[in-house]
């Protein structure tokens, strides 16, 4: 069998929407956010956050400036216990038609083949219809988070990216897929991947 998982934005959803994340100095997790990636991991969750980065094709920051930002992501969460299994991000602009940058599913098709995941038993969590469109395509239940963007893009809400479920913020959300889904019990990490392409 193969493992569930929690697929997460990153900002908005994880950490605090600031605009372009440019600096680690920058980076700031929003309350509860580790907690409840730990609680979603003990339960037997796998965890991966997919994110769009398209300042990298812009020319707002170097794509090595997300791989240190995600670095102190996993030593912030590590810290509180919390551990990511996969981090995934689309540096290309929205114009460019890449087959990863949500709402396409790319980003999640490639966690779910690194992570040996079962997207039908998995969730995608985020606070814009993009990403909720690409859990759908990908073949996820889509969580949107009123985190971020999330309450103005409630009010976009049509019934194409319609959530399975509105949760306050991530905390919120696990609590809300615990009490949904009973993910494999034993699950394992599966094999780690490195940046997404």
């Amino acid at each position: 069998m193969k493992n569930s998982g929690i697929l997460i934005d990153r900002d908005g959803t994880l950490c605090a929407e600031v605009g372009y994340l440019d600096r680690v100095e920058r980076l700031r997790l929003l309350p509860g956010s580790a907690k409840a990636i730990r609680q979603a991991v003990d339960a037997g969750f796998l965890a991966a956050v997919i994110t769009n980065q398209s300042g990298v094709a812009r020319g707002y920051f170097p794509e090595e400036r997300v791989l240190q930002i995600h670095a102190s992501l996993r030593q912030r969460l590590a810290a509180a216990g919390a551990r990511l299994h996969g981090i995934y991000h689309c540096p290309h602009h929205p114009a460019a038609g890449c087959e990863c940058r949500k709402p396409k599913p790319g980003m999640l098709l490639r966690a779910a083949d690194d992570l040996e995941l079962d997207l039908g038993r998995s969730y995608m969590i985020g606070d814009c219809l993009s990403d909720l469109d690409a859990g759908l395509r990908a073949g996820a239940r889509p969580v949107l988070v009123l985190t971020g963007h999330g309450r103005r893009e409630r009010e976009r809400a049509h019934p194409p990216v319609r959530p399975a479920h509105v949760a306050a913020d991530l905390r919120d959300a696990v609590r809300w897929i615990l009490r949904e889904a009973s993910p494999r019990p034993g699950a394992t990490p599966g094999r780690q991947p490195g940046a997404a392409p």
